[in-house]
Order: structure tokens, then C-alpha cells, then sequence
């Protein structure tokens, strides 16, 4: 019989709490069968401060999606994300023995277990370890080198870690609901994963995702990942800047940004205002439009600029060939990709787009689930790349790490 694979997605974001149950049919294709999306609280830039109410949150919203789709939930993949979570690029090398005639899987795999090594702060814990490209005895571009021969293998990584004990935290605080933990995923790989097919990956392709909290971004090149990271910034601070200009509450200034909100500051803007209603205790007062629009082209101007100072500096925008992909909340703002290619120059811009997907299908166009939805293609991928025992084996051996637990024997 075919074998259907069911996955459950789960993001703890700052403005909201989102589940996914999606079922992943023998052919490939994803179909979504039920969604538990509630505002959060307890959360700040993405982490959890408050488990108590963030646990309220995620109840409900696990709660929510076990109805739409008829099941029960007892495991996750869990998306985190924080300023703490950081990623560098490094090599690593084997030497083949002489009388070892072929490279074997066991090779690649002491490779993986050499990129496990690099040093990085004794207060962090490996989040994820990509093999970029491997060379044969200086050949280049070797996608799989099992079976080849040589007598030197070496690769190309790109290493994301963070902070141990708040990746402990996002572990425990799934536990206590209870539920397990399937994996643990950097958010934007998630994102990825929804946002970009392979040739874009192949192209070069930068995803950003702006949430409430924070905005992450991942830079694939060449089919692989190349450079990743995280600001603690997000649309939050726009509501923010909205109300400390223009001196309103920030829940106000929130349905100022959703309902009147741009990107683009013209002539058309600067003739209007918006009058506020008996209902927002500012009866009679008139906001400014075309302030309003400033301020959001302000932050997001900032917003993209410390994303792409770092991939300027290493050379990485030149590796970007198929465009720049927007998703999360925040880049339902009209004008948002306007000042993306106001930074970004020649580079295309693309705004989240509908994807593929069956059973709920409003769900893909809406860039606020790019995440959650990730998260199941992501399990997906790593299912079809190893057998299930051996991706067991390896959140086993992560948490085992993370924890302290001792080594087995």
C-alpha cells in the first residue's frame, strides 16, 4: 500500500500562534487538513517570555486544528527563531584510505560528523549543519561523491547555532503541553521550503520573512544555503514608531497600519487624512496621511538595510539570480516590495505568492502561514532524503546534546 505521511507544523510567533496539520500523499503533493491560528501572547521577538500564556495560546490553537482535521496531535516540528541564532560558513576534509579504493557513505558520513566539531560558544548548541558542495580531490561541484574515486573528500558548510538553553526552552515548553518535538527548524529554512522550487534555489534566491518580532532571511545559492540570519525587528516596531509619532495607543496604531497603511509616500497621500472615530477615544482628530506612509517606509527601509549590509559585505547579492521572495505578515503592506528594490537595486522582487496545495487552499496565498506550512514540506524533504530511523536518530542525538544527556556507550 502507498505510504501517506501526516506532519504537524507549529510556530510560537509574536503576533500569533499558527497550526498546521498537512498530509503529504504518496505523489508528493501536500494537502492541508486543518489550521489553529490565534493571536499570541507571551511571546517577544519570537522567543517565549511567559509560558503560562503562551501556553493558553498554543492550546488553543492545537485544539483548533485537531478539530478541522479530525485528529489527534501528539507531535510537532517547531520553528524557532531570536537575535541569538547565527550561522557562519566553513570547510572540513577526510583523507580516504589508500587501500579504500571508492568513497562510501561512511566517509560522508565522518564529513557531517566533522562539521559537528567547529567550535562555536560553549553556551551554544548546533541548530542545523548543511553540506553546501563537495570536492573529490579538488573537483568541484560534486553533488553526491558515494561510490567516486579519490583520495581526499571535502566540503563546504554552512553551520546555524544558538544559544543552548533558549533552544532548551522552546524544547520544554513543547513537552509540557504535552506534546513531542519531531525536530526543531530555523524559521526562515521553513519559509524556504514553501517560497522557492529548485531551480530558484539553483538561480540564487533571498527569502525574507517579516513577522511581528523579528525578520529572518535565508540566501540559497547553487541548490544550497550560503548565508542565514536574524534581526529583532519586525512589524511590531512599526505599530510602534506609529504610535510614538503620532501619539495614539499601540493597539490603534495597529489597525491604522492594517487598514490605512502603504509604503508608498506620493502627491496622493499627502492630500488626505484619516479621521478618527468616537470608537478610538480620538473623536474628531485627523492623522495624516501621508505621515503615516513615512513612518512605514521608514522602518522598512531600515528593516532591509540590515539585511542586506552583511550579504553586501561578503559578496552573497551577486549569488542572487532568481529574485528576492517576501512572506510573513508584514509584507502584505502595499509598496513593501517598492522599497525592497529601492535597497536591493537591480535585484527582482517578488511578494509572496500562492503555492500548490490541496484542501485548504486560501491557506497558500497568505504569507503569514509561509512558515507553519514549511515546516511540513521541510519534514517531507528530510523523509524522502533519509529513512525514518535514521532522521529519529538524529533530533535524538541533537537533543541528547543540547540536554547534556551522556553519550551512550
Amino acid at each position: 500500500m502507498a505510504r501517506t505521511d501526516i506532519y504537524v507544523g507549529l510556530e510560537v510567533g509574536t503576533s500569533k500562534v499558527c497550526v498546521v496539520v498537512g498530509e503529504v500523499r504518496p505523489d508528493g503533493a501536500l494537502k492541508i487538513l486543518g489550521i489553529g491560528d490565534v493571536p499570541s501572547a507571551g511571546v517577544r521577538k519570537g522567543e517565549i517570555i511567559d509560558f503560562e500564556l503562551a501556553s493558553t495560546c498554543v492550546y488553543n490553537a492545537i485544539r483548533m486544528a485537531e478539530d478541522r482535521a479530525d485528529l489527534e496531535i501528539k507531535a510537532v516540528y517547531l520553528s524557532v527563531t531570536g537575535s541569538h541564532i547565527t550561522s557562519f560558513n566553513d570547510r572540513g576534509c577526510v583523507r580516504i584510505p589508500e587501500d579504500q579504493r571508492e568513497i562510501t557513505l561512511d566517509d560522508v558520513d565522518e564529513l557531517k560528523k566533522i562539521a559537528r566539531e567547529f567550535p562555536i560558544p560553549e553556551t551554544n548548541a548546533f541548530l542545523h549543519t548543511h553540506i553546501r558542495h563537495y570536492f573529490v580531490d579538488g573537483q568541484e561541484g560534486v553533488e553526491d561523491p558515494v561510490g567516486m574515486c579519490g583520495s581526499q573528500l571535502e566540503a563546504d558548510y554552512h553551520i546555524i547555532h544558538g544559544t543552548r538553553t533558549r533552544l532548551q526552552n522552546a524544547i520544554r515548553f513543547v513537552r509540557e503541553l504535552p506534546m513531542e518535538v519531531d525536530d526543531i527548524v530555523f524559521s526562515p529554512l521553513a519559509s524556504a521550503q514553501i517560497m522557492l522550487n529548485r531551480q530558484e534555489k539553483d538561480e540564487g534566491a533571498l527569502v525574507i520573512d517579516i513577522g511581528g518580532g523579528t525578520t529572518d532571511y535565508v540566501l540559497y545559492n547553487n541548490g544550497s544555503v550560503c548565508q542565514s540570519g536574524c534581526l529583532s525587528v519586525g512589524g511590531d516596531h512599526i505599530n510602534n514608531d506609529i504610535s510614538m509619532v503620532l501619539k495614539v495607543p499601540n493597539n490603534l496604531a495597529e489597525k491604522l497600519k492594517i487598514k490605512h497603511g502603504s509604503a508608498i509616500v506620493d502627491e496622493s497621500s499627502s492630500k488626505n487624512s484619516i479621521v478618527l472615530t468616537d470608537e478610538t477615544r480620538f473623536n474628531g482628530r485627523e492623522i495624516d496621511l501621508e505621515q503615516l506612509h513615512e513612518i512605514i517606509y521608514m522602518r522598512l527601509h531600515e528593516i532591509f538595510t540590515c539585511v542586506m549590509k552583511p550579504l553586501d559585505d561578503w559578496g552573497h547579492l551577486d549569488r542572487v539570480g532568481s529574485g528576492i521572495y517576501l512572506t510573513g505578515g508584514t509584507s502584505l503592506l502595499p509598496g513593501i516590495d517598492r522599497v525592497a528594490a529601492e535597497v536591493f537595486g537591480d535585484i527582482p522582487i517578488v511578494k509572496s505568492r500562492p503555492v500548490p496545495l490541496n484542501g485548504v487552499s486560501a491557506v497558500a496565498a497568505d504569507p503569514r502561514y509561509s512558515t507553519a506550512i514549511g515546516l511540513i514540506r521541510y519534514a517531507q524533504l528530510q523523509d524522502r532524503e533519509r529513512p525514518q530511523p535514521s532522521l529519529f536518530r538524529r533530533f535524538s542525538i541533537f537533543v541528547r546534546d543540547l540536554f547534556g544527556a551522556p553519550r551512550p556507550s
